[in-house]
């Protein structure tokens, strides 16, 4: 017995935010999550991850985009793509989400709270009930900060949810624009950019920096960039964004610091999110965001207070789902003492832009930084015979390992299925194997899987 109401308490109910409480739960502790919207799951679900890969899912098979390849570039499900078609599975999807992860929370004994939490000490949390019914203090021994980020606040920009919109709210588009710009050429910004174009939109991406997703490996980035331009969008790198202004007849006018004008039906502006921490009343437990208010954690996920955690995007990059959900049950497992193992070096990108993104482990700049001795060995989709089944000819693998062990070092692809097929070399990798492993193994066939063997032959001949 403690002398707190609770054990646990979880302030956000995104992925990091359930995988916090039930790890709690599975520990048998008294656990409550607290979210101050009326619906949960968080941004993943709600605006965020889930809807914008069910979105790219929709936008895959209605356009025709995979078959292409096999029957040509007017292929097509359905001619006059509509939002309400989009739309259609993905509220179908979010909806099955938040049932199911209502459900995960209920079974496991997890008390939902609907209200704005803020701290009143380090062991007491202040409820303020979102349908009304009030507001009251509530104890306990351990909280678990996860309440993910918002959309920055750019006070010049005239966000108006019709011509001009945030990634939170461009879902709700009545319908699909003829041209799109988007600000912004992080994960979240080229992934739209990337979807809207597969459903015949002209987009223009304009990023301030040089490089697309430096974090990345450079030959990846590259053949990306390739296929977006191939699939008549535009690139602008090194352009800032000056001024937008929305005009008399609805379209956009963007103006560029180096004198140029863009003007577009549709804009979204993806550039910056904050911690959502404004509400918390840091101060009163100790604690303070930073200038983007984002918390610091240590390798346990602990801040500075010994008993509060932050975990998720509030804590900054890399920002997904995936490794969110495993911060979240790290810091449960260390706040109660269970001794939990985490490969973080390991963690696994997916980026789900057209064609999609996956790596694990360093790139090639990295390596060289480090005077690492390596050599690259890469299959193409197009000489495996699955990848002619199922018509594409644009996807790419490519390994990494050390010259004179031959240990795996990191695996990067770009393709269909790259999130999926990464878990392959990620394996690899965690058990501390070498090129040779996918010489020796047998794959079925035919499948995309069978790009690790030719990539692997291709890597040890060029040591010879």
């Amino acid at each position: 017995m403690t002398p707190y109401e609770y054990d646990l308490i979880v302030i956000g109910s995104g992925p990091a935010g359930q995988r916090a409480a039930i790890q709690a739960a599975k520990l048998d502790k008294h656990v409550a999550v607290v979210e101050r919207k009326t619906v949960i799951g968080g941004v993943c679900i709600n605006t965020g991850t889930i809807p914008s890969k069910t979105l790219r899912e929709a936008a895959l098979y209605l356009s025709g985009y995979r078959e292409r390849g096999l029957y040509g570039a007017s292929y097509a499900v359905k001619e006059q793509i509509t939002m309400e078609d989009l739309l259609f599975r993905t509220d179908h999807v979010v909806r099955n989400e938040i049932d199911v992860t209502r459900h995960q929370l209920r079974r496991n004994g997890i008390e939902v709270i609907n209200a704005e939490a803020s701290f009143v000490d380090p062991h007491t949390i202040h409820l303020n009930y979102v349908d009304g019914r009030g507001s009251r203090d509530v104890s306990t021994q351990f909280v678990v900060v996860a309440t993910g980020t918002t959309v920055a606040d750019h006070e010049h920009i005239p966000f108006d949810g019709k011509s001009i919109f945030t990634s939170d709210d461009i879902l709700q588009l009545d319908h699909l624009p003829h041209s799109l710009t988007v600000i912004g050429g992080g994960v979240i910004g080229i992934e739209y950019a990337s979807i809207f174009a597969t459903l015949g939109v002209r987009v223009t991406l304009i990023e301030k920096r040089d490089k697309l997703l430096t974090f990345v490996d450079e030959e990846i980035i590259d053949a990306l960039v390739y296929h977006l331009r191939m699939n008549r969008l535009t690139v602008r790198l090194g352009e800032e964004v000056s001024g937008i202004e929305s005009q008399e007849d609805g379209r956009v006018r963007i103006n560029l610091a180096s004198g140029k004008e863009i003007v577009t039906e549709t804009a979204l502006h993806s550039i910056g999110r904050t911690g959502a921490t404004d509400k918390l009343n840091l101060k009163a437990a100790g604690l303070k965001a930073d200038n983007r208010g984002r918390l610091t954690s240590n390798e346990n996920y602990q801040t500075k207070v010994e008993n509060i955690y932050a975990v998720g995007d509030v804590i900054g990059f890399p920002s997904l789902a995936s490794t969110s959900m495993e911060q979240g049950r790290m810091a449960a497992a260390h706040a109660f003492g269970l001794e939990a193992k985490s490969i973080r070096e390991l963690f696994p990108y997916g980026i789900y832009t057209v064609p999609e993104i996956s790596t694990v482990g360093p790139n090639e700049q990295e390596l060289t930084a480090q005077n690492i001795p390596y050599e690259i060995g890469k299959a193409y989709y197009r000489e495996i015979a699955r990848g002619q089944i199922i018509g594409d000819s644009s996807g790419m693998l490519k390994l990494i390992f050390h010259r004179e062990t031959r240990k795996l070092l990191s695996t990067h692809i770009i393709g269909e299925g790259a999130s999926e097929l990464i878990h392959i070399g990620q394996a690899v990798l965690a058990f501390g194997g070498t090129v040779d492993y996918f010489i020796s193994n047998v794959f079925n066939y035919p499948t995309l899987a069978e790009c690790y063997k030719t990539a692997a032959f291709d890597g040890v001949n060029r040591l010879a």
